[in-house]
C-alpha cells in the first residue's frame, strides 16, 4: 500500500480539503483507497466526532463504496495505516503535522521534514495537481507494508487452494544484545538503488521456484526503523509445513547475503554504520 501525506503550511483548511478529496477521487480510480484524517482535536481529547465508535473512542466510517474513513483518540496514524494495508492498495493521510512518508504540501514548503518524509508537490488547490507525475513519483516510492498484508496477498493467491500451510518470519529492533550494552534508539537502512530491488525479486522467484512453494513475499524496511519496530517479512506460502518453514529460514538468511542493504546503528552513546565494524 502506498501512503500519501497530504498537510497544510499557512494554507486554510478548505483548501486541503479539497486537495484531499481530488487526490482520493483520482486515487480510487486506480485502486482502493483508504483514507485517514488527523485532527488534534479529538487527539487531545478536547472535541468528539458523531459516527461509530469501537472502544469508546475510536472512530470508523464506512462509505458506499467500501472505503474507509479512521479516526480516534485510542488509533494512532500508524496503527491506522496498519489496518488500512490489508484491504488498500493507496493510503491517504490528511492533517498529521508530521509524517514518514511522501507528501503533497498545501500552502508553501519549508525546509523542515521529517527524516524519511519526501514533499512530491507543493499545491495552493486542487488545479494545481499534477496527478500523473504525483501517482509516478508516489509508486517509485517504498509502500507501506505489514505482516498481515503480506499474509493477506499471499492467502489470495491463485494458488492459495493448493497451500495448506503459510509460515513467517519477522525481524525487529532490539534494543540491546546484552543487558549491559547501550540501548539502541533506531536503526537506519539504505539500499543499493536498482540493485537490491532487483536481487530481491530474483531471490523471491528462485524460492518460488521450488517443488510445493507457491508464493513468497520478502520486505524490508528503508529509512530510520525505531527501536522495537519491524524492519523485515519473509512469508512464505507453500504445500505443507516442511517446505513453508524450510523456505521460511532460506529466505532470510540469503536476503541477508544477497540483498545489498546497508545498517548504520544509533545508540544513546554512539552511532556508527555496521559493515564498518566488521
Amino acid at each position: 500500500m502506498h501512503v500519501l501525506g497530504v498537510r497544510e503550511e499557512g494554507a486554510d483548511g478548505d483548501a486541503l480539503e479539497s486537495v484531499v478529496d481530488r487526490v482520493v477521487d483520482r486515487l480510487a480510480e486506480r485502486g482502493r483507497v483508504g483514507v485517514i484524517r488527523y485532527d488534534a482535536t479529538i487527539a487531545d481529547g478536547t472535541h468528539a466526532r458523531e459516527s461509530t465508535t469501537l472502544g469508546g473512542d475510536v472512530t470508523y466510517d464506512l462509505g458506499v463504496d467500501g472505503d474507509w474513513t479512521a479516526s480516534g483518540t485510542g488509533l494512532s496514524v500508524a496503527d491506522a495505516l496498519d489496518r488500512l494495508a490489508t484491504d488498500c492498495e493507496y493510503a491517504v493521510v490528511s492533517g498529521a503535522p508530521t509524517l514518514r512518508y511522501p507528501s503533497i504540501v498545501v500552502g508553501s514548503a519549508s525546509d523542515e521534514h521529517e527524516p524519511n518524509e519526501s514533499v512530491l508537490a507543493t499545491v495552493r488547490g486542487p488545479a494545481d495537481l499534477d496527478f500523473d507525475a504525483l501517482v509516478t513519483s508516489l509508486e517509485s516510492t517504498e509502500p507501506h507494508e505489514t505482516l498481515e498484508s503480506l499474509v493477506a496477498r499471499l492467502k489470495r493467491s491463485p494458488r492459495a487452494d493448493r497451500a495448506g500451510a503459510i509460515a513467517t518470519f519477522t525481524g525487529r529492533v532490539r534494543a540491546k544484545d546484552s543487558a549491559d550494552d547501550a540501548r539502541t534508539q533506531y536503526l537506519e537502512f539504505e539500499k543499493y538503488e536498482g540493485v537490491a530491488d532487483e536481487r530481491m525479486a530474483a531471490l523471491e522467484a528462485d524460492l518460488e521456484a521450488r517443488d510445493d512453494v507457491f508464493d513468497v513475499e520478502l520486505y524490508h524496511r528503508t529509512g530510520i526503523v525505531e527501536d522495537g519496530e519491524d524492519i523485515v517479512f519473509v512469508v512464505v506460502l507453500a504445500g505443507h509445513r516442511e517446505q513453508a518453514f524450510r523456505t521460511v529460514e532460506d529466505g532470510i538468511n540469503r536476503l541477508k547475503d544477497e540483498v545489498p542493504l546497508f545498517k548504520k546503528e544509533v545508540t544513546v552513546e554512539d552511532e556508527f554504520w555496521v559493515h564498518e565494524q566488521s
